[in-house]
């Protein structure tokens, strides 16, 4: 029963993040911690199932063991969600997505600045070096990224974006996780639109020429 309302919960989420254009097709992965088990979305849910999975879908391991890294679906960043739980018991929920607009950010190599009264909590948003997707070097970089901001995924999530890549959010739980996303999209959209308000504020006469 466990594995039906969790697998129910990711599903849910990843059908949310793909209609509000906070993953595409090519890919991403959701993941839940359940004690000492992982739940998580299965390779190619993206490319080849477009993010309509059911239940049966969803993988569970273990987290301490290495038997989800060996299973024929998984995913290509499920060592970073397993390293991200191992080294913060805080963390319930991993949510990898690639983002409309924190693409731009992720290809510049560029933090994003938390400009929103609604992202001042989550701090800049740093850059992990570039690594491969499904290597070890990528879920050392994003731990290391995230130590020092304990405090912010108690609070709600804190998140780290991949160079050349995406972004990974490391919540309480997934509602957390993907309710922080869409913040830090909204906010990286506000940033790129910045370049196409006028230089000052436009005056308009009311008196009748």
């Amino acid at each position: 029963m466990q594995h039906q309302s969790i697998a129910e919960e990711i599903i849910q989420v990843a059908r949310l993040m793909f209609d509000r254009r906070l993953t595409d097709i090519a890919g991403g992965n959701i993941s839940a911690r359940a004690g000492d088990k992982i739940y998580i979305t299965p390779r190619y849910a993206g490319s080849r199932q477009h993010w309509q999975l059911a239940p049966a879908d969803i993988l569970c391991a273990s987290i301490d063991g290495d038997e989800l890294l060996q299973h024929p679906r998984c995913s290509r960043e499920s060592r970073m969600h397993l390293a991200i739980y191992r080294h913060y018991p805080d963390v319930g929920a991993v949510i990898h997505a690639h983002p409309f607009h924190v693409l731009p950010f992720c290809v510049a190599g560029r933090a994003i600045e938390p400009v929103l009264e609604g992202t001042q909590k989550f701090g800049v948003t740093p850059v992990a070096p570039f690594a491969p997707a499904h290597s070890e070097a990528l879920a050392q970089h994003v731990v290391e990224k995230l130590h020092g901001r304990e405090a912010i995924i108690r609070k709600q999530a804190a998140a780290v974006l991949l160079a050349k890549h995406g972004i990974v959010v490391a919540g309480l739980d997934l509602l957390a996780a993907v309710d922080a996303l869409e913040r830090i999209d909204w906010n990286a959209w506000c940033i790129l639109s910045q370049s196409l308000l006028p230089a000052a504020p436009l005056t308009y006469s009311t008196t009748p020429s």
